[in-house]
């Protein structure tokens, strides 16, 4: 067990960076670190994919900090609640995932998450599964569990208002969620639990119920989620999120194609740097003394970084330079297997992952985004509505993105 460090000015790094909201207050999270206690706390991800992505990792770096100041982390996997779904921000239920499906989606977590956490030495982070509590529950377990919470506190919530309102369906396991969520507070008998503010609920649920069974004053922390300019939450769905597997050169790129305005939240969500070197950067973009390019390829660098190597980074950033500022062609173009019977542009975008989404396909191809090049004759802005796939085709969606068909 590692010494605990109570250092005033790393203290403050861990209350204010990325930090949006803590529960009860500040005040009460800046008195129990310095108070030299020990404390439990964690931050739970449910398997619904093969990869954690950027996203997670905010929450992973914060839970590092508090490793570094000798606390006791632990990296849950929500392998039960991975099969209800969160229904938090989510205008239809989940689509369930079975144990089988979970079990595939959470084989590489671990080996993602060491890049951030440290699982060895004097202060390991540990790894939990809240399966091994919630599947001990009886009925009458879960009756009793329940009569903590209210209907109204559940169909309050803006997702279960905005599906009432459109006649969509809420299913009774989504009113469940919450409920197995905050369990897992008790079961670990924690004092923090970290959170995007889009678990919000769900915390405040555990903080209620851990108040309630064991009389026990659970403090919340609440980060800044990632955001596009419009405030949505970068995702999946959009095509703007980046997981921790993604290879160097891809990280490092979708980066770049990020809006300036992503900058400096990037700097604070996604990288190591302090405080102090966060203000200065913000200070010369305001100030038009820095190019913002510069400042986004610094925040690409840093993360590839993080999640590779400062070798691995600086790779990915002489191939991004050598394909965007000369107009060379990748070295390492993804290939791809398609069915030569796909006659529809969008579809073979979709096949080849260069588009999330039929209607995101239909925009690249609108916009002049698609080029093409057979038989060495590159076509540029591709815009038919019908291809004939060809072995060797190259199709490039994008500044970004390659693939070769096979």
């Amino acid at each position: 067990m590692g010494k605990i460090i109570i250092n005033a000015e790393k203290i403050k790094e861990v209350l204010k960076k990325g930090v949006e909201k803590i529960y009860p207050n500040p005040e009460a999270l800046e008195k129990l670190l310095k108070s030299g206690k020990r404390i439990r706390l964690y931050c739970g991800y449910d398997p619904t994919n093969t990869s954690l992505h950027i996203g997670h990792a905010i929450t992973l770096r914060k839970l590092a900090q508090f490793q570094k100041l000798g606390h006791e982390v632990i990296f849950l996997i929500g392998d039960f609640t991975g099969m209800i779904g969160d229904p938090s921000d989510k205008t239809a239920a989940r689509k369930k995932l079975n144990r089988k499906e979970i079990l595939e989606n959470l084989k590489n977590y671990k080996k993602q998450v060491s890049k951030i956490l440290d699982f060895s030495g004097k202060n390991p982070a540990k790894v939990l599964y809240n399966s091994k509590w919630n599947n001990k529950l009886k009925f009458g377990d879960l009756i009793e569990l329940a009569s903590n919470f209210t209907v109204q506190q559940m169909i309050i919530r803006d997702m279960f208002q905005e599906r009432i309102k459109n006649n969509k369906p809420i299913y009774l396991h989504e009113f469940l969620y919450p409920l197995a969520q905050a369990y897992d507070c008790v079961a670990m008998d924690v004092d923090l639990e970290i959170g995007g503010n889009d678990q919000t609920f769900n915390m405040l649920c555990g903080r209620d119920l851990i108040k309630a069974l064991k009389n026990k004053e659970k403090l919340v922390l609440t980060l800044k989620l990632l955001t596009d300019p419009t405030g949505k939450k970068m995702g999946k769905t959009e095509g703007n999120m980046i997981n921790l597997d993604e290879k160097p050169d891809q990280m490092y790129g979708k980066i770049m194609s990020w809006p300036d305005e992503l900058i400096i939240p990037g700097l604070e969500l996604c990288t190591n740097l302090s405080l102090d070197e966060l203000a200065e950067i913000s200070e010369k973009i305001k100030a038009g003394k820095v190019n913002p390019r510069d400042e986004k390829a610094k925040l690409a660098k840093e993360v590839v970084s993080i999640h590779y190597d400062k070798k691995t980074a600086e790779e990915a950033e002489k191939e991004f330079n050598r394909v965007f500022k000369e107009g060379i062609q990748p070295t390492d173009i993804p290939e791809v297997k398609l069915n030569k019977r796909i006659s529809s542009t969008s579809i073979v975008l979709v096949e080849t992952g260069l588009a999330p989404s039929r209607s995101a396909a239909d925009r690249l191809i609108k916009q002049g985004a698609i080029d093409v090049e057979i038989d060495g004759v590159v076509i540029n802005k591709y815009n038919k509505k019908e291809i004939t796939p060809k072995k060797g085709m190259i199709i490039r969606a994008g500044k970004r993105k390659f693939v070769k068909l096979i």
